[in-house]
């Protein structure tokens, strides 16, 4: 693409452009490979052609051939997309206006669920067998989801009633609806503690989710549970929810909250910043503090893009236009918590 004559060439024979993606967004590589993917025969046919051959003394000019005509090598595209694909979805999900905050949780273990399913195939292997690839994917997914997960993606996912419908739960047989999952339970509690100080609410709160989760009182009506699976969430509780006013309120606002993947975006802005020149001029103000970070010259791919804003150090200290440096508060707001 920095090549006019070998441009030329490409835009003579490919209809499409090579994308050009940000470093700093998610996904480049694989925004790339997809492109590649969608114009391989074009490419094939650029470099078996005359007006190719006319340059193949120029360096790189033979490897992009017999790379472009390997089919392993394209095989290994193939695999690459194949097992990525479900990762590249979800991140396109989130990365919208839409409501998804009450979507993550699920869509987080489908996610996974089939990723695993996708090596597997490729690999010829059981689901109960171990592969050794597989395991380190898991590793850096669990890892991430980890530190994204908050107790309020716990809270959306508890009060989106698809999640207790008998369809639902009777696709796959290792699902339980929300209320009987230890760690949405536990998650669920903190996000209320937070969000409803007063105890009397809180309890008002608790038993209203306790006749919502099982079905009980003005929730065993027929149309309720049917809706439960046909409507939207917001839809359903505008519908149904009036019996639990205190847990209507609180569903009204969460499950019309969107998502956001900018916390799987590289964050080459905040480690530039935080390394800056500025930092070595201010750094009498913090006491030396910032001297744990040291340098980021000897960390991998893998380390770095698992670094976020969330690690503790990152969290304590925020820097102003003046070189001050000021405490950052570690208690949010619930609604923050669920747009950050």
């Amino acid at each position: 693409m920095n090549h006019s004559m070998r441009l030329a060439i490409f835009n003579e024979f490919v209809p499409l452009k090579l994308l050009s993606v940000a470093e700093t967004r998610f996904a480049s590589s694989i925004v790339i490979l997809r492109r590649f993917k969608l114009i391989k025969q074009h490419l094939q046919s650029m470099v078996i052609s005359s007006q190719w051959n006319a340059h193949r003394e120029e360096v790189g000019a033979s490897f992009v051939r017999e790379t472009l005509l390997d089919e392993k090598w394209w095989d290994k595209v193939d695999y690459i997309l194949s097992f990525t694909a479900p990762i590249y979805d979800m991140l396109q999900e989130c990365d919208t206006d839409r409501p998804t905050l009450h979507l993550i949780y699920d869509m987080w273990d489908s996610m996974i669920y089939k990723v695993k399913c996708a090596i597997y195939k490729h690999e010829g292997k059981s689901l109960d067998d171990e592969i050794e690839f597989y395991n380190v994917v898991h590793k850096i997914l669990v890892d991430r989801w980890n530190k994204n997960n908050t107790p309020l993606h716990c809270l959306a996912h508890a009060l989106n009633p698809r999640y207790y419908s008998d369809k639902w739960l009777e696709e796959d047989p290792n699902r339980v609806p929300p209320h009987r999952d230890e760690e949405v339970t536990n998650e669920r509690k903190k996000c209320l503690k937070r969000y409803l100080i007063d105890s009397v609410e809180r309890t008002k709160a608790n038993v209203e989710y306790a006749k919502f989760s099982t079905k009980e009182g003005p929730f065993s009506d027929v149309d309720s549970i049917e809706d439960r699976w046909n409507m939207d969430p917001h839809s359903w509780w505008v519908i149904h929810g009036a019996s639990a006013s205190t847990l209507q309120t609180i569903a009204m606002k969460i499950l019309t909250q969107p998502s956001s993947s900018s916390c799987c975006e590289r964050n080459w802005s905040t480690y530039s910043f935080i390394h800056s020149l500025k930092k070595e001029q201010n750094d009498t103000t913090t006491g030396g503090r910032l001297d744990q970070f040291g340098s980021l010259e000897d960390v991998g791919m893998l380390e770095v893009a698992n670094l976020s804003l969330d690690e503790p150090e990152l969290e304590v200290v925020v820097f102003t236009d003046d070189g001050d440096v000021e405490g950052i508060n570690s208690e949010v707001e619930v609604t923050e918590v669920g747009s950050s």
